[in-house]
């Protein structure tokens, strides 16, 4: 009969453990990466959600702002003018911009500069409407989107685009697309809205 496991027997060898350890902290790293990934993963997609919930936020008040868009006419003169890369128009103030002071300015009208400025912000500049006898304030600024390369403005009248307005009336579309930086991950499609006036003929 056996006398039993020999000493070199009897339960897990050194070597065996060496390697079991060996094993469970490979895993544990796999493990680690596999996490580090997910969480990478994760708050890119929460960044590019918040990017679109932006950008969402923002295309809204632009189609607004151009629907609202006052024709002009005989007395005011032209108050829309395109340009390619931006454009001013008159309308009612937005509530959404927060306007300070409480509802000092709500339900007047203002002039509104569309532009990206030298910090590559999309970037609002708005005075309250004033009768040419009055002091015109000092124009307020709005950022509504930083990391911005360009914008390019189009208007459609007369059966085709333009690359300018000027006169009294408005086109009949307004097309606005924000251009971001190369490897900038933010993608929008253009923005095309129409003012709710009738436009000016030809």
């Amino acid at each position: 009969m056996s006398a039993g496991r020999s000493s070199g027997q009897q339960g897990f060898t050194l070597v065996e453990i060496l390697v079991a350890l060996v094993v469970f902290s490979l895993v544990l790293l796999a493990l680690e990466r596999g996490f580090q990934a997910a969480t990478l993963v994760f708050e890119r997609q929460r960044g590019l959600l918040a990017a679109q919930a932006e950008l969402g936020a923002v295309d809204r008040f632009l189609r607004a702002l151009v629907q609202y868009a006052d024709a002009g006419g005989a007395r005011t003169g032209p108050v829309f003018v395109g340009r390619a890369h931006g454009f001013v128009l008159r309308g009612p103030l937005p509530q959404a911009l927060g306007v300070p002071g409480g509802t000092e300015h709500l339900g007047q009208r203002a002039d509104f500069r569309l532009s990206v400025d030298g910090g590559h912000r999309l970037v609002l500049a708005w005075v309250p409407y004033r009768h040419v006898t009055e002091t015109t304030p000092p124009p307020r600024q709005e950022v509504l989107l930083t990391g911005v390369q360009d914008i390019g403005c189009d208007y459609y009248s007369a059966g085709h685009w333009d690359s300018g307005w000027y006169g009294n009336g408005l086109p009949v579309l307004v097309r606005i697309r924000i251009v971001f930086p190369a490897g900038d991950r933010r993608r929008w499609p253009d923005i095309v809205a129409a003012p709710v006036t009738e436009p000016a003929p030809g």
